[in-house]
């Protein structure tokens, strides 16, 4: 069956580093546009990043630009999300997911399709 699963997360203290990875079954990283998304328990998803599964072109949610990066390794069949100069706020459930476009209002929407069962990242001190 179609699936995403997501691993790397953990605690890291604030000004730190994190990969997290997204490993699809049943399809490829560039079968469909894909992205990273979000949440707070109590609070609303939020777009993180995605990308187009033609040619990789990527788009960030202001919080993002700057710290992190989404990749892919075809050959792995892994998407990446690396994580710099981490805060506080960071701290959340990130998904993977599907989503039908990936375009800036996809992240404004934060709307995804096939979504994984997320992985807890913590940014304390």
């Amino acid at each position: 069956q179609v699936q995403l699963v997501e691993s790397g997360g953990g605690l890291v203290q604030p000004g730190g580093s994190l990969r997290l990875s997204c490993t699809p079954s049943g399809f490829t990283v560039n079968t469909y546009d894909i992205g990273w998304f979000r949440q707070v328990p109590g609070q609303g998803r939020e777009g993180v990043s995605c990308m187009t599964n033609v040619d990789g072109t990527t788009h960030y949610a202001d919080f993002a630009k700057g710290r992190f990066t989404i990749s892919r390794d075809i050959a792995k069949n892994t998407l990446y999300l690396q994580m710099n100069n981490l805060k506080p706020d960071d701290t959340a459930v990130y998904y993977c997911a599907t989503v039908f476009l990936c375009i800036p209002d996809t992240l404004i929407s934060a709307s995804g399709d096939i979504w994984g069962r997320g992985t807890q990242v913590t940014v304390s001190s």
